[in-house]
């Protein structure tokens, strides 16, 4: 919204500088984006009025001019196409200074003395417009300051106001709040009521009143569109950035923008019939005033007579009912209150923004379309004459805006604001907004909300405004207090950016990969589980969202590979989606990825690739750091995206915690993988779930070390053996290692020699041999009778 401060004085003149109102108006809400100069900087430019004109004798485009400032006459050479007698101009006299301190003096031009200069709109920088003079009104005083003349001792205010304020999208609300402001009184243009001189009308249906609840028209005949608009309106448009048109739509344009009412005048010559306001037919065409043609929608409300449509309802007219300047004669002038949600982004739809769309689709009271078709009639039968017929109305007070009373609460008001307002102050802020007040006791009013407000519905409203009006910055600043006991951190959880840290100590690097992935990618990692699918995704490869972390980091593994980075260990942390929308399952999870050489290239270090242990010690070094490693365990497992034979089901107390594993190779050759790929994913909530470290003191007697080469059977596990060499070994065993494994020459093809390292160490004594030797045979006879595991010979 942009306005002339002068206009705005003209309504309401707080005592205050321009600096000082523009602060005040953004602190309120209303921020302004800009302060225009109405005019440049220039001093000694006068009202002069052409008398005669001649050709220049030695140049096709000049002219020489004689120009009276009222008291003497003046020669001046000009350029200006438009130059010719009678006109009344801005006369720059020898010694006036224009914009950008150009300073005018006796010239000759083309051998031709010139004593001043006629100037242009662009040249005192009052408008872009440089195509000739600028014109003045018939009856400006000759010899008057221009400045003085037309009021440039002016800005022009530019407010970015936000959706919600549609209230302030014309000067009397800006003037309300204003007003509201600084405490003083405002002066509302009287608008009284236009008797008819004839009882011409056209008859108005509204088929959708829903949508255009009220709806006004007026026929006004014998109207001369020749007459140009008033210096007065035109530069109050200007400053408000609207360009002057002709008479007519320069009165509907003003009286938007005073009232905030946006109207419509049609080609009464051009209506078949009378108005229909409805629904616009599929298809329909209509050449509208820009002279796009559109195909309407059904979904568009139109104005429309008897035979076609004649406007986009709220956003713009017709060709063909436009006014004339040179044929309309009559006129019929709507005013119309459409609900905002039927008229929201229709204009968009078409590629059109306008004025009236900008209003409409914010809101506009919807009481107010009577007083503007008055104040509209009073001020096209001032200017362009003709007689106005009665109004014609069409209401559906059933679908017109109802707001309902609001209870506001004085506790409220402190709990929110921060301070206590007395009743006196609570009223006086609101009536000055034309909000009434009726206090209901115990510190409780209720408030009735005007049309013009149709932002306010809620308490919080009431007390936003409360709080505008008050002052922002006058509200006092207050920390919240509460008692705050110290929250115990659980010593048994882990932390996950210890858990990256650790990683990335180990050369892992973290990836953050999107939560959803291809569908067919979610396929192949587990197939035969359906996927949860985004109803709006970003394209179809980003369309389901992941029920592992895998797809992803394989992705970004890929990516490296392509970019001759031939070891990668990436790993990342986030939610896997399990299941559809009503049972859906986000588990947080922690997993990797690891491809290429054991260790970094380097003179000292080999070669060999990595393999299923390294990563394996990777994992263990994750379950260990909460120091509960011994409650997990390795076995083997099946999983569809991982290689049978390098596959480890990771559980906790024998629930499943997750997954170790080389890629499958049908996976791998479908993604394109030509190398081991190694993966491991973990549920992070059983990872960093530990044990509570207890204190053991040190013995300081040696300890004994006993170790065993076992023969077990090729298919019985490690880790079965020793847990049976734990569970046989006594509680001063104080490290169980297994430091080899073989098969081969020497060895039964079916069975597999396995050698462990036991240590023992008694915290108050020596043990002997004999203690050690029977905790031994104890072992060795379980290991025979459970496993079927016998010492090696």
């Amino acid at each position: 919204m942009k306005f002339s401060e002068q206009w705005l004085r003209g309504w309401v003149n707080p005592q205050v500088s321009r600096d000082e109102l523009v602060a005040r108006l953004s602190m309120a809400g209303l921020e302004v984006d800009s302060v225009t100069p109405a005019a440049g900087q220039f001093s000694g430019i006068l009202v002069g009025e052409i008398l005669a004109t001649e050709q220049h004798p030695d140049a096709d485009k000049l002219r020489v001019c004689q120009v009276s400032n009222g008291a003497e006459t003046f020669q001046v050479v000009c350029g200006a196409p438009n130059a010719r007698p009678g006109i009344k101009i801005p006369f720059a006299m020898i010694g006036a200074e224009l914009p950008g301190d150009f300073k005018i003096k006796k010239a000759k031009l083309r051998g031709v003395e010139s004593f001043g200069m006629l100037c242009s709109a662009a040249e005192l920088q009052i408008s872009e417009e440089n195509d000739g003079l600028l014109e003045l009104a018939a009856d400006a005083p000759v010899g008057q300051d221009i400045r003085q003349y037309l009021n440039l001792d002016d800005a022009s205010i530019e407010i970015g106001l936000t959706p919600n304020r549609g209230d302030c999208l014309s000067l009397a609300g800006l003037a309300r709040d204003v007003s509201a402001l600084y405490d003083v009184p405002a002066t509302r243009p009287v608008v009284p009521a236009v008797p008819a001189a004839h009882d011409e009308v056209r008859s108005v249906e509204v088929s959708a009143p829903a949508a255009c609840p009220r709806y006004l028209g007026r026929v006004i005949r014998n109207v001369d569109l020749s007459k140009p608009t008033p210096l007065w309106m035109v530069e109050r448009l200007r400053r408000s950035d609207v360009r002057s048109i002709d008479a007519a739509v320069d009165i509907t344009n003003y009286v938007m923008l005073e009232l905030g009412q946006p109207m419509h005048a049609f080609d009464l010559a051009e209506i078949n019939g009378g108005i229909r306001v409805r629904m616009a037919e599929e298809g329909e065409k209509l050449v509208l005033l820009d002279g796009q043609e559109v195909a309407l929608r059904a979904d568009t409300l139109v104005i429309a007579d008897h035979t076609r449509a004649l406007a986009i309802a709220g956003v713009m007219g017709g060709e063909h009912s436009g006014v004339n300047t040179e044929k309309t004669r009559d006129l019929f002038l709507e005013s119309a209150f459409f609900e905002p949600i039927s008229v929201a982004g229709k204009a968009r739809s078409y590629g059109l923004h306008t004025d009236a769309s900008h209003r409409y689709e914010r809101g506009v009271d919807s009481q107010l379309a009577r007083e503007a078709m008055e104040r509209a009639t009073a001020l096209l039968l001032e200017i362009v004459g003709g007689e106005a017929g009665p109004i014609i109305e069409a209401v559906s007070q059933q679908h017109l805006p109802n707001i309902a009373p609001i209870t506001l609460r004085d506790e409220r008001i402190t709990q929110m604001l921060g301070l206590q307002m007395d009743a006196a102050q609570v009223e006086q802020l609101l009536n000055a907004l034309e909000l009434t007040t009726s206090a209901n006791g115990a510190g409780q009013w209720t408030v009735t909300v005007p049309s013009h407000r149709f932002d306010i519905s809620l308490e919080v409203d009431l007390i936003e405004e409360l709080a505008r009006l008050y002052g922002y910055n006058n509200l006092p600043v207050r920390y919240p207090q509460a008692r705050l006991a110290p929250q115990g951190k659980p010593e048994t959880r882990g932390e996950l950016p210890n858990l990256r840290r650790l990683l990335v100590a180990r050369g892992y690097q973290e990836a953050i990969t999107y939560s959803f992935i291809d569908p067919k990618l979610f396929e192949l990692f587990t197939p035969g589980v359906e996927p949860l699918v985004l109803a709006n995704p970003i394209s179809n490869d980003m369309a389901a969202m992941r029920a592992s972390l895998w797809p992803g980091l394989v992705k970004a593994m890929q990516h490296n590979l392509n970019r001759q980075q031939d070891r990668v260990r990436l790993f990342e942390s986030g939610l896997r989606f399990v299941g559809q929308l009503g049972d859906l399952k986000q588990q947080p999870m922690i997993a990797g990825v690891v491809t290429g050489s054991r260790l970094p290239e380097g003179w000292a270090n080999g070669r060999d690739g990595i393999d299923f242990f390294d990563v394996k010690a990777d994992v263990e070094a994750l379950l260990g750091y909460s120091g509960a490693l011994s409650d997990f365990s390795f076995v083997a497992g099946k999983h569809p995206a991982l290689h049978p034979g390098q596959t480890a089901r990771i559980e906790r107390d024998g629930k499943e915690v997750g997954y170790l594993g080389a890629i499958h190779p049908e996976l791998a050759k479908t993604l394109g993988l030509d190398r081991p790929v190694y993966v491991f994913e973990l549920v992070l909530g059983d990872v960093v779930e530990g044990r509570l470290p207890k204190f053991s003191e040190l013995s300081k007697f040696p300890e004994t070390r006993r170790d065993l080469a076992l023969i077990a059977g090729r298919d019985v596990a490690s880790s079965s053996v020793l847990e049976v060499i734990r569970d046989n070994a006594g509680e001063w065993l104080t490290d169980l290692r297994l430091f080899d494994v073989y098969q081969g020459k020497g060895i039964d093809p079916d069975r597999k020699s396995l050698a462990v390292g036991l240590t023992w160490q008694h915290p108050s004594r020596t043990l002997n041999d004999d203690e050690v030797n029977e905790t031994l045979q104890n072992i060795l006879t379980s290991l025979e009778q459970r496993l079927n595991t016998t010492l090696r010979k």
